[in-house]
């Protein structure tokens, strides 16, 4: 991918690198290729729903929404005021996946396993309660 000087220069601002640490970032050819496969996730938000709720101390019910966008950054506006740490937990690495289908060009949408549970373990095990969450990939401009 060629950059811009422009381009050059917003990524080592937004970095905050060094000109020395900017160079080691450029020489890197795997930092090129991520580049130019991140520019269509700029477009992309990742949806978690809450799809099924029980007991949930922190009281997401179902169809409560957690907005991220398409490189995984938390959309703290578009998301509930409070968002249980636990289930948070969990939501790391099937969004990384997402992601990572996203670069290599799949539509993560079509991962067979993309709903998961909060590590609540629920109160016929011993716990309070359980959320159960699933994930989307929607444009950013279908966001309602």
């Amino acid at each position: 991918m060629k950059l811009s000087e422009d381009m050059k220069e917003n990524i080592k601002e937004h970095l905050g690198y060094t000109d020395e640490e900017f160079k080691i970032f450029l020489d890197n050819p795997n930092n090129l290729d991520l580049l130019a496969k991140s520019l269509p996730l700029l477009n992309k938000t990742i949806v978690i729903e809450v799809i099924d709720s029980h007991g949930c101390n922190s009281q997401h019910k179902k169809g409560d929404k957690i907005y991220f966008d398409g490189t995984g950054n938390l959309l703290t506006k578009l998301s509930p005021k409070k968002i249980c740490m636990f289930a948070l937990s969990v939501l790391d690495t099937l969004i990384h996946s997402a992601v990572e289908l996203m670069h290599a060009g799949v539509d993560p949408n079509e991962m067979s396993f993309k709903r998961l549970g909060c590590v609540d373990i629920g109160l016929k095990c011993g716990g309070w309660g359980r959320i159960i969450m699933e994930l989307k990939v929607i444009d950013r401009d279908k966001i309602n």
